[in-house]
């Protein structure tokens, strides 16, 4: 039973005594008569007849304490939880580290969140994973409630002058066929390749890193009618991540590059290839002689600061250097599509699709996306879907090329022959045909004409 003790003379001299589920005796300090330790102390013990009592010492705890805990024992993939800790090292613990998880209230995290220097979808994603580890907390029993579940973060002040307001991030963005071409022109055969894919299929730029040589132009073959629609496809089915490694406490170990599987069930898919593009792959995948079809000149896996070098130049120009002891000479590049990134390369593959009408289901599936809603369980591509879509694509492609005048890519792929036998295979119409395409649909006629 509970009871309370007086300890000193000060203005709170009383303690609560009771006992724990364990047996041992409890103290709480802090009291000003006697009566109110012992309601205390009895308010205690009946919760732990209930079974709700939570250790007031586990309350206390440390927010930067527990969190440690929670990455510690419950690790994501490679780049989630390195994103995670990029977040709690910038924004959380210098704010929070400290305080008792009891002492944490949604007025003050609503306050602070305003005031983070990020963007509004950042703090968003910063005020997500408190939420994330105060939930966990609950569930260790450090905590009865989880202050943050279920709260809308209050927006930026809509007074804020717009005159020095960032503009829109150039990743934010689609880039017309013309630009995505002719950067891949500038990047050459393997590098272009990769540009022109994630522009046209929106793979991203783990999972184009991860493509080996056997998940390359495999043929999906479905019923259609009479007769059976097939058609060439990369298939996803992995991705290499790029994250700062970290022990259990935080500590950087150094940038690490790993191989995983995708993140989600849905990103597990078959990417359909517009015909130009599929022709493209065979050429790389003849000439190409490593495994990592997407990979460095030496079959290594790129790292982003040095794809980043490749693609700076080649999409926002560059100026001409002159030759001297030790550096070669190199001609003046005008910008194509400054601020073009792997990940605006992929907001545009998803733009063309809605662009020439791309269907829900087929559209979901391609970027590899859940479809929200009861549609996403009742509606799926058909091969029709799919031959419109590969139509619609092949059309952009071929627009795009007649506008800038050109019939090859690199100087040395001929678009309607094969460098290798060109008399054994036909013009780009019937070739359409043996993929599994129908020569007479839209945006198939006389395709060797539109060069």
């Amino acid at each position: 039973m509970a009871y309370a003790e007086k300890r000193g003379t000060g203005k709170r001299p009383w303690r609560a005594r009771y006992r724990k589920p364990d047996g041992t005796l409890a103290s709480e300090p802090g009291f000003r008569t006697k009566v109110d330790a012992e309601d205390y102390g009895e308010d205690q013990e009946a919760e732990i007849r209930a079974g709700t009592w939570i250790d007031p010492d586990l309350m206390r705890v440390h927010f930067g304490l527990f969190a440690r805990k929670f990455m510690a024992e419950r690790p994501k993939r490679g780049r989630t939880n390195g994103t995670r800790w990029d977040r709690l090292d910038a924004y959380i613990l210098p704010k929070w580290e400290y305080t008792p998880l009891i002492g944490i209230s949604w007025f003050d995290v609503d306050s602070w969140q305003m005031t983070l220097p990020c963007e509004d979808v950042t703090k968003g994603h910063v005020v997500s994973l408190m939420s994330t580890i105060l939930t966990a907390a609950v569930d260790a029993r450090h905590l009865k409630v989880n202050p943050l579940y279920g709260r809308r973060r209050t927006g930026a002040v809509g007074s804020t002058p717009t005159v020095g307001m960032p503009r829109e991030s150039d990743e934010d963005r689609a880039h017309a066929p013309e630009d995505v071409i002719r950067v891949a022109d500038r990047l050459g055969p393997a590098k272009g390749l990769h540009v022109l894919t994630t522009g046209f299929t929106g793979i991203n730029w783990g999972e184009g890193l991860g493509l080996q040589r056997a998940n390359c132009l495999l043929t999906r073959r479905q019923r259609w009618g009479s007769t059976w629609f097939e058609c060439p496809v990369l298939r996803v089915v992995q991705e290499v991540a790029e994250y700062e490694e970290r022990d259990a406490d935080g500590k950087k170990l150094g940038t690490v590059q790993k191989l995983e599987p995708v993140k989600t069930k849905y990103r597990v898919r078959d990417l359909d290839l517009p015909p130009f593009l599929a022709r493209l792959w065979r050429y790389h995948m003849e000439d190409w002689p490593y495994d990592w079809m997407l990979a460095t000149p030496s079959g290594t896996w790129w790292r982003r600061p040095n794809w980043g070098k490749q693609m700076r130049p080649a999409s926002d120009g560059r100026r001409a250097r002159e030759r001297r002891q030790g550096v070669s000479e190199r001609g003046a590049w005008e910008p194509i599509a400054p601020g073009m990134t792997m990940r605006s390369l992929r907001h545009t593959a998803d733009s063309y699709q809605d662009q020439i009408g791309v269907r829900a289901s087929l559209a979901f599936e391609q970027a590899g996306h859940k479809r929200p809603g009861i549609k996403g369980v009742y509606q799926h591509p058909t091969p029709e879907m799919r031959q419109e879509r590969l139509d619609g694509l092949e059309e952009l492609f071929w627009e795009a090329m007649r506008s800038l005048g050109w019939s090859t890519l690199w100087g040395r792929v001929d678009l309607v022959k094969h460098p290798k036998d060109q008399t054994a295979l036909p013009n780009s119409s019937q070739l359409i045909l043996l993929e599994g395409g129908n020569g007479n649909r839209r945006g198939y006629r006389n395709r060797s004409e539109a060069v």
